[in-house]
């Protein structure tokens, strides 16, 4: 019985779905039901780095982008899919693998700079190697004074 072709994934989630619980399942309707497992990640800490392992199943290294800007390390990918709509054995009845883009930022610190940051992607996993920095030491005297 094909009922998911009509009814979506859950039958139930939509019988009973609201538009808040649709707005906050976004990822979901994008991705299927898989969604949760999207980007998923891993951090591991060296005694001189930070190692991080990301699940990018399906995506090509040239999908994938990194930036650092104001101590954050953004990671986002993106794809898309062809819009024909026929493939070469004719129509096409269901397409599960969607479009889309997705993004996760980490806080890795205003010491971090690019050159410092080494990726590697492979069998659709990104994996990145962030050197631990010295924090600046606070000054010993932390007393405010007051005027007046």
């Amino acid at each position: 019985m094909l009922m998911s072709g009509i009814f979506g994934e859950n039958l139930f989630d939509d019988w009973w779905g609201f538009p808040t619980r649709e707005l906050a399942n976004i990822d979901k309707r994008l991705y299927g039901k898989n969604a949760d497992h999207m980007m998923k990640t891993d951090v591991h800490e060296n005694e001189t780095d930070y190692e991080m392992e990301m699940d990018l199943p399906g995506f090509k290294k040239d999908q994938i982008n990194i930036k650092l800007e104001d101590g954050y390390m953004t990671i986002s990918a993106a794809k898309g899919h062809d819009t024909e709509k026929k493939d070469r054995h004719g129509r096409i009845i269901r397409q599960e693998r969607y479009s889309g883009a997705m993004q996760r930022s980490f806080y890795v610190g205003d010491a971090v700079k690019v050159e410092d940051v080494k990726a590697r992607f492979e069998d659709g996993v990104l994996k990145l190697s962030i050197p631990k920095k010295e924090l600046k030491a606070l000054p010993a005297n932390n007393t405010i004074a007051i005027e007046g």
